[in-house]
């Protein structure tokens, strides 16, 4: 099962969140029929705003990551809510390109390293916080370190995989972010750094048979960890007909009034989830205000 699990070290130093998310990442897959290289990209960003949403302790809240580095695959994005059910997408889910070593997808290529990484974050406030960081290198994981580090200067370690199978599905997926509190000593750093260098690379550790709790307990083996939550989490896209109709009302009613008369219908698609909303004449007659 896909899922979140957050956990705090007991002296208070040290957070930590993994995610599990093959499902999640594969159901992706299947609704933006992508190859490889954009299955691994958007399959990271998934994952980072997932654990990033789950952290939000509004019930409203919100985390939108976007990438966008000037690469073949185009922008990257990925929403998620505060159960960490996320969606998103990939601006070229068909591009391919010769593999960085054997076995390795060169993500940070396909993605670009000349761009920016921003969040936004709403939490219900009257504007939502937002943070802009260059890429580091356009691999997602280096990147979503950065933000922390730059933009909420909290010191971060973030590690995201995707391991694609032989037959472009979604073998693998995970990833963590162990984040120091106040308090933090250099002590805490350096059992971190070789927490991190124990584990490897998250596919291998979750090809071995590691879970969420088994790479945390593993990164963080010079801690006392206490399990805080669990939860699960899916590719989830609120998308409904009603709010296709608000996109169409939001055009104004001179570029509406311009639509019907020169198409006389209208067929609306979802970015994140592909869904094809069709509206009649009548239908879209019926969305011009009242004169």
């Amino acid at each position: 099962m896909d899922e979140t699990i957050r956990a705090i070290d007991k002296s208070g130093h040290v957070k930590a969140i993994a995610i599990t998310a093959r499902e999640l990442v594969e159901r992706a897959r299947t609704i933006h029929r992508m190859a490889p290289l954009a299955t691994a990209a958007l399959g990271r960003a998934l994952m980072a705003a997932s654990m990033m949403g789950s952290q939000l302790k509004e019930e409203q809240g919100a985390v939108t990551l976007t990438v966008k580095g000037g690469g073949p695959l185009g922008t990257v994005m990925a929403v998620s809510d505060c159960n960490g059910w996320v969606r998103g997408y990939v601006g070229d889910p068909a591009v391919e390109l010769p593999l960085k070593e054997p076995g390795k997808l060169d993500v940070g290529l396909g993605v670009g390293r000349s761009g920016t990484l921003t969040v936004i974050k709403d939490i219900g406030l009257k504007e939502p916080y937002v943070g802009t960081v260059p890429l580091v290198s356009g691999e997602i994981a280096e990147d979503v370190t950065s933000y922390f580090a730059v933009s909420e200067q909290v010191p971060t370690a973030c590690a995201l995989g995707v391991l694609v199978d032989t037959d472009c599905s979604v073998k693998k997926a995970g990833g963590y972010l162990i984040q120091l509190l106040p308090g933090a000593t250099d002590a805490d750093i350096d059992r971190i750094e070789a927490g991190v260098a124990a584990l490897g690379p998250i596919t291998a550790a979750l090809e071995a048979g590691l879970d969420g709790e088994g790479v945390l307990r593993r990164v963080l083996s010079g801690f006392e960890l206490e399990i805080l939550e669990r939860g699960a989490v899916k590719y989830h896209c609120p998308c409904n007909r009603y709010r296709m109709e608000r996109a169409l009302v939001s055009l104004g009613a001179k570029d509406l009034s311009e639509l019907i008369r020169d198409q006389g219908e209208a067929e609306l698609t979802c970015q994140f989830c592909d869904k094809a909303y069709h509206f009649t004449r009548s239908e879209l007659e019926a969305l011009l205000p009242d004169k």
